[in-house]
């Protein structure tokens, strides 16, 4: 195994994740996604986004995903702890850690409506199965409180430009949004995956 695979790995799954917001980025890009910035200020629609992408009106804060949510896809053999992602690490140091789906900060946390954007490295393990998924697979959601939240594959998106961050945004129907890398270079497009509650 190519000692430098892991490396390159996180590499394509942050590139795509984050952009810089009010400044024009240097290159390698750094993607802030707007739900991030969310957090702190008012969503602005996105004329770009998909018509089951549309902003959320609420601008209250998410808080982190509390320890002991898991997300499973049975047919895909994907069963992973979600704990919550982290922008500096995951993006710009480019430290993703190994065995966990991790929650975009700011996105809305699985079974209180809106946008759960949930992304993992393309690995064994992780969500490298994820790029078999098609429409009707079913995912679960384990809640801290043992809740299992069925969601249902209705999107895959093959090759999705690492730059359009539309994916993020906040809606106002609930759904998952699973994303995960289709190469080893930042500018490889990435695998989006939409599954809605079911």
């Amino acid at each position: 195994m190519n000692r430098w695979l892991p490396v390159v790995s996180v590499l394509a799954l942050c590139m795509g994740l984050v952009i810089v917001v009010g400044v024009r980025p240097a290159s390698p890009a750094v993607i802030l996604p707007p739900s991030v910035a969310a957090v702190t200020t008012s969503p602005v629609p996105n004329p770009t986004a998909t018509p089951s992408a549309t902003a959320s009106p609420s601008a209250t804060p998410v808080p982190p995903i509390p320890v002991g949510y898991r997300i499973k896809i049975p047919r895909l053999a994907i069963d992973l702890p979600i704990v919550e992602g982290d922008i500096a690490r995951d993006a710009v140091r480019q430290e993703t850690p190994d065995d966990f789906a991790f929650h975009l900060p700011g996105s809305a946390l699985p079974g209180d409506g809106g946008n759960s954007y949930l992304y993992a490295h393309a690995r064994r393990g992780m969500f490298l199965t994820l790029w078999s998924a098609r429409e009707g697979d079913e995912v679960w959601i384990i809640s801290p409180d043992a809740r299992e939240l069925r969601y249902v594959v209705s999107e895959v998106h093959w090759r999705v430009d690492p730059t359009d961050v539309s994916w993020t945004a906040p809606t106002n129907a609930e759904r998952l949004t699973l994303q995960t890398s289709t190469g080893p270079n930042p500018g490889d497009a990435r695998f989006v995956v939409i599954a809605l509650p079911g």
